[in-house]
């Protein structure tokens, strides 16, 4: 019998340990040792394009040497404290001078946590109990987000499917669910429960989805008009798309946002963020005990996280670095079309040159629907053959970041070819 591999000896040990061998999150028969650069590297030793980035936040690539001083330089003096920190502070600072809606932070370790309060600082300010949420967004993995993410069985709206066992029915009862890009349905679905409504969070991308032209502007009117509060979930739009995030690119200003990823600068860190009145209810002497919404996390603003934050924040302040993300953007989205068109394969490339993904389908993508009509076995085989090239990617997107080189871009098209030809 031949030797395993490096990564089937971890895939044995993960799986004796880990529910279905891995965290949950990505494929568990994957490995990754390190990564430098736009590049990481396997137990096995192969190396990669990587273009999942861990999911978004390695915007600069891994190992910038800039974070890692920064890092480094706070290492010895603590790497967290439960207690108030400098450097956390003036993230929150930075924060609030770049994003439109944040007059005031409130940090947390994870994007989902940041979601799931969010969602509970609307419920604290209306006093209302229903939120309502469009079908396909990802909001973490609260019981509130957990409904209709990516449902298989397709119900009328605003009816919500949970998508995970062990969610009681009460908090079903509590969501209502919208198709994304049709604010018509969102007006008419107001006019009748808008006054029991306390928020609207919304992926501003929703995923790959991009917002069709003045359906954030529509949904922000009708949350004036219901007063509702109108979450834009930026945690993974934020600071990727501009500094200023989705707000900043699509000219609509929500109540509260949610942050992540890149504000960590690789390591765990979140965010609520928002309008002063409605982010009171973090503050007992302002709201009372009957209106405070106790928040609690152990490694919330840890200086570490604070300080690589802090520095990537700052690179990408450096002139040109957005434009540089959005060209990479742009040629890796011409390398996919270019050579999709040339085998003559149906396609759509639905996203931002920051952030999208190769839908394999002839029709135009506006919804949740629209994907999940698409051919998953095509793209399952597309990107499995990118992935034996040397292009590593999730299964839904593509994330470029700042590090990609001419060699990078070069191992890339040729993987691209090598997909193309294979679907041909």
């Amino acid at each position: 019998m031949l030797d395993k591999t490096p990564m089937q000896c971890w895939a044995d040990r993960a799986r004796a340990v880990m529910p279905a061998g891995g965290f949950g999150n990505f494929d568990p028969s994957v490995f990754i040792r390190k990564g430098k650069g736009a590049r990481v590297w396997d137990e096995d030793g192969r190396e990669y394009v990587d273009y999942l980035i861990g999911s978004g936040p390695m915007l600069l690539g891994h190992g910038h040497p800039e974070v890692l001083e920064a890092v480094t330089t706070q290492l010895p003096m603590g790497m967290t404290f439960f207690a108030n920190n400098a450097p956390a502070v003036e993230l929150a600072e930075e924060i609030c001078r770049a994003v439109a809606c944040a007059e005031q932070v409130r940090f947390l370790s994870s994007g989902g946590e940041a979601d799931m309060y969010a969602m509970r600082l609307a419920r604290a300010f209306t006093g209302r109990d229903k939120m309502l949420k469009f079908e396909g967004g990802y909001h973490g993995m609260s019981a509130e987000a957990q409904m209709s993410l990516a449902p298989a069985r397709l119900v009328n709206f605003p009816q919500a499917v949970p998508d995970s066992a062990g969610i009681p029915e009460a908090v079903r009862n509590e969501m209502m669910i919208a198709p994304f890009n049709d604010p018509d349905y969102l007006e008419s679905l107001l006019a009748e429960h808008g006054d029991q409504i306390a928020g609207i969070i919304v992926e501003p991308l929703q995923r790959i989805i991009p917002p069709e032209k003045s359906f954030l502007q529509a949904v922000r009117s009708l949350c004036n008009r219901y007063g509702i509060v109108f979450v834009f979930d930026e945690v993974v739009t934020g600071f990727r798309f501009a500094y200023g995030g989705a707000q900043e690119e699509y000219g609509v200003t929500p109540d509260l946002c949610t942050l992540g990823k890149v504000i960590g600068g690789g390591f765990p860190l979140a965010a609520v963020a928002g309008r002063k009145d409605i982010m009171d209810h973090f503050d007992k002497a302002i709201v009372g005990d009957d209106k405070w919404l106790m928040m609690l996390g152990t490694l919330s603003g840890n200086p570490v996280a604070a300080v690589a934050g802090l520095k990537t924040m700052e690179i990408l302040r450096r002139d040109g670095a957005y434009e540089q993300l959005k060209a990479n953007g742009v040629r890796l989205m011409a390398m996919f079309r270019t050579h999709l068109d040339a085998a003559g394969v149906a396609h759509r490339i639905i996203g931002h040159p920051t952030l999208f993904d190769i839908v394999f389908t002839d029709r135009d993508v506006r919804t949740y629907r629209d994907v999940l009509s698409a051919d998953a076995g095509i793209s399952a085989r597309f990107n499995t053959v990118l992935r034996e090239n040397g292009v590593f990617k999730s299964p839904g997107k593509v994330y470029p970041c700042l590090a990609l080189t001419e060699a990078d871009f070069e191992m890339t098209e040729a993987a691209i070819v090598a997909a193309a030809v294979a679907l041909g």
